[in-house]
């Protein structure tokens, strides 16, 4: 029974997950997302699962894949914020910046008290040269965050 629980443990979702997310932090993004793809595996309605994989392929330079994945836990779960602040950043990243900010949008639509979704949008206003939007949303970000104008 003790090894049947500890097999569990070692193969659940939150665990290959978790393993992931340290994969990630030390720059192993292949690993990454080969932990991702196991929590998906385990549980294929793993949405945040399918944010941080996107954000790891973000860091890969493949950004179709991370839209692929972005989209993935939009359609399990349409009010994670996470999701749509990530594609929009990728979107971004493509030069859509219509697109970005569309996702930025709902993005703070979702939480208004999230910095970087104002400051991922600013700096897509900027792209874009209008820099009173792009002002505006800076000062918004400093007001809920004074990390974020460091």
């Amino acid at each position: 029974m003790v090894t049947l629980m500890l097999v569990t443990a070692f193969s659940s979702p939150q665990c290959a997950y978790n393993d992931g997310g340290d994969a990630a932090d030390q720059g192993l993004y292949t690993e990454a997302i080969s932990h991702y793809d196991k929590a998906i595996q385990l549980k294929p309605n793993y949405a945040k699962a399918y944010v941080n994989r996107g954000i790891t392929y973000g860091e890969l330079g493949q950004y179709q894949r991370a839209i692929e994945d972005f989209d993935k836990a939009i359609q399990l779960d349409p009010n994670r914020p996470l999701a749509y602040h990530n594609r929009g950043i990728t979107y971004g990243e493509l030069g859509q910046y219509q697109r970005a900010i569309e996702d930025f949008d709902k993005a703070i639509r979702l939480d208004p008290n999230e910095a970087m979704a104002y400051v991922g949008r600013s700096l897509t206003y900027d792209m874009l040269g209008e820099d009173a939007k792009a002002a505006a949303d800076k000062a918004k970000a400093c007001s809920l965050g004074d990390w974020v104008c460091d």
